[in-house]
């Protein structure tokens, strides 16, 4: 892990962008002495790990006291996209404008991208986990597609808090009852682009004794502020 910058922050958090091999992130760390559980928060579905809206969640969770690491999944903001992706989203693009299913095209790019930002993600885990300053235990935050697979793939993660927006392809759907951790789930009533039975069911398949469900009137982009403090006291019941 190399970092290309360092910036303290007005509320004490220290903001460090890195690569990792080819895998670009940012890391963010609380001002304390203690070692930080750790987050691992993820966006949804292409969006670059410097979306401000993620940055804004990162640098929340980290002034209450934890270290937060996000990276760009394959194919994704500074990555560079095969030929395949391009023409997968290109045919999204079509399609949706067409008013055509777009099922099939979702499952032939996401489903690939999930499998490819897994063992990104594991990486990137191992080598946060070294530095000093960064302690277990581990969370997650962010896409359910890649959160489900991870969670299962991974023992070290701990606890989990899964935004329903975003495609979730149907290996992870069949996955979800191997997820056992501390489940918290965000859906956004009005999501036009995510089905809200199809979240439901998802919610329902979750395999694990504690999940929580949190539904908000509103679109995709909507997720009401106070959810990232709702969050980080999840958070804490598990991971401090």
């Amino acid at each position: 892990m190399r970092f290309t910058s360092e910036r303290r922050l007005d509320d004490g958090v220290l903001e460090r962008e890195f690569t990792l091999a080819e895998i670009p992130g940012t890391l963010w760390t609380p001002e304390s002495a203690a070692p930080a559980p750790l987050i691992l928060m993820a966006h949804n579905n292409g969006l670059p790990q410097r979306d401000p809206r993620l940055m804004a969640r990162a640098r929340q969770s980290a002034a209450s006291g934890y270290a937060v690491a996000t990276i760009d999944a394959a194919g994704c903001g500074d990555r560079p996209r095969s030929a395949a992706d391009e023409q997968a989203r290109a045919d999204l693009r079509r399609a949706m404008r067409a008013g055509e299913p777009v099922d099939e095209i979702f499952e032939s790019f996401i489903g690939p991208l999930v499998e490819k930002a897994v063992p990104d993600w594991r990486t990137t885990l191992d080598a946060v986990l070294s530095l000093p300053g960064i302690g277990g235990p581990v969370g997650y935050s962010g896409w359910t597609a890649v959160g489900i697979r991870l969670a299962v793939a991974e023992p070290r993660i701990a606890a989990a808090g899964f935004f329903a927006g975003g495609y979730v392809p149907r290996a992870q759907r069949e996955e979800a009852r191997r997820v056992t951790v501390p489940l918290l789930f965000l859906l956004q009533w009005d999501d036009e682009g995510n089905p809200r039975q199809r979240a439901l069911d998802l919610f329902d398949a979750f395999g694990t004794e504690e999940k929580t469900l949190h539904a908000n009137l509103g679109g995709q982009s909507g997720t009401p502020w106070f959810e990232v403090e709702d969050g980080n006291r999840f958070y804490d019941r598990h991971l401090k």
